[in-house]
């Protein structure tokens, strides 16, 4: 795992720079890839829709014109998913990844582990000479924008950035290969959801929005110093049904959370297994106008590699993993300084043996040891 610092830990100090989409997650690529069970009806029309996928050299091991290789989809398998968010008008900042979730699937592709890295871990990103780019230690999500630039041109290039964040995440993680990725831009998640008719969760704390009214509008930003006015939308603990905004919004929230930045992981992944419930559910899987709509939507929200495989063939090859069968992680962390000497997070013991277990196919004995690893439903 990468170098830890040894700086007091804190609490996080909340940003003075307004950001209306701190979290954009990956959602529509977990739900492309986790949804295989809409194969069994829907191979040929999911086909169809691949060619709207995009295609990138994610990981930088794509020599230019050649071929990519074809293999077997195999267990066990390690996919990262990049949430970033795009601002409108400012096509060239480079990118930050403000979600970052691994997959890891079990040899029989039928269970799964879902964890996320907090965006503001701190860790030491490797040099990455195609963007000049030296090294150094910052917060992980720092990662993406780094390798995102292109000397001599100004607009970024956001599958060079996923790159470096892969080589940073296998460095901490110890995890030395992903099999296959994907970027998803907030948009195309929002589209998702409305294009499903929105998606049914259980909301596990009462919470309040920093950044949306109740009929969705944005609130102004307070004229006379940090954060918004205006009325807040609410989210009240219980079963709800969720439209695009809506989801989006919950799941940014962490302002206000006993935890932060973790409470929001943890919500976050409670709404991927949500939207995987949803996708498969009969309600959207025998309605050719909403799985059409579904499909159009997932497929102009991706930037995919699968090093070789289609996202057809992952779809294929998880269409028996099931929401019920997805383990949500958390993994246990705190802040490094305090007040405005906040220098970002740190993962804590036995983070390390977590990540080992990965490796050696031990994480059941693992989690059965550490049962705090484990995030609960509700």
């Amino acid at each position: 795992m990468g170098k830890r610092s040894t700086v007091t830990p804190g609490r996080t100090r909340r940003s003075t720079v307004p950001r209306w989409a701190q979290v954009c997650t990956a959602f529509g690529a977990l739900l492309v890839l986790l949804s295989g069970g809409m194969l069994a009806t829907s191979h040929a029309l999911i086909a169809r829709y691949a060619g709207s996928v995009r295609q990138a050299d994610l990981f930088g091991d794509q020599a230019a014109g050649a071929p990519v290789q074809h293999a077997d989809i195999k267990g066990p398998l390690n996919i990262l998913l990049v949430g970033i968010d795009p601002r409108a008008g400012q096509v060239n900042e480079p990118p930050r990844s403000d979600s970052i979730i691994i997959v890891h699937v079990n040899p029989g592709l039928d269970s799964a582990y879902l964890f996320s890295i907090p965006r503001d871990l701190r860790v030491d990103i490797p040099a990455f000479p195609k963007a000049n780019y030296r090294g150094g230690t910052d917060k992980i999500n720092a990662a993406m924008a780094y390798g995102s630039r292109v000397p001599g041109q100004a607009a970024p290039d956001p599958a060079r950035g996923f790159e470096l964040l892969s080589q940073t995440v296998s460095d901490y993680t110890g995890i030395s290969h992903f099999d296959a990725g994907a970027i998803v831009d907030f948009t195309g998640f929002q589209k998702i959801v409305d294009a499903m008719g929105g998606v049914d969760m259980y909301i596990d704390s009462n919470v309040k929005s920093e950044h949306r009214q109740p009929d969705g509008s944005y609130r102004t930003p307070n004229p006379k110093g940090e954060g918004y006015i205006g009325p807040q939308a609410t989210y009240t603990k219980g079963n709800a049904h969720l439209k695009g905004w809506q989801a989006l919004d919950y799941v940014r929230q962490r302002y206000g959370l006993p935890h932060g930045d973790y409470d929001r992981q943890r919500h976050q992944q409670q709404f991927i297994k949500a939207m995987v419930t949803q996708a498969m559910s009969r309600d959207v899987v025998t309605n050719p106008l909403k799985l059409d709509a579904v499909l159009r939507a997932a497929g102009k929200s991706l930037i995919f590699n699968g090093r070789g495989n289609s996202i057809v063939d992952y779809a294929w090859a998880l269409r028996d993993l099931r929401s019920d069968s997805i383990q949500m992680i958390k993994l246990p962390g705190q802040g490094i300084g305090t007040g405005s000497s906040y220098q970002g997070e740190r993962l804590l013991a036995p983070t390390d043996d977590f990540f080992a277990s990965l490796e050696t196919g031990t994480t059941d004995q693992f989690l059965a040891a550490h049962p705090d690893f484990v995030n609960k439903e509700k």
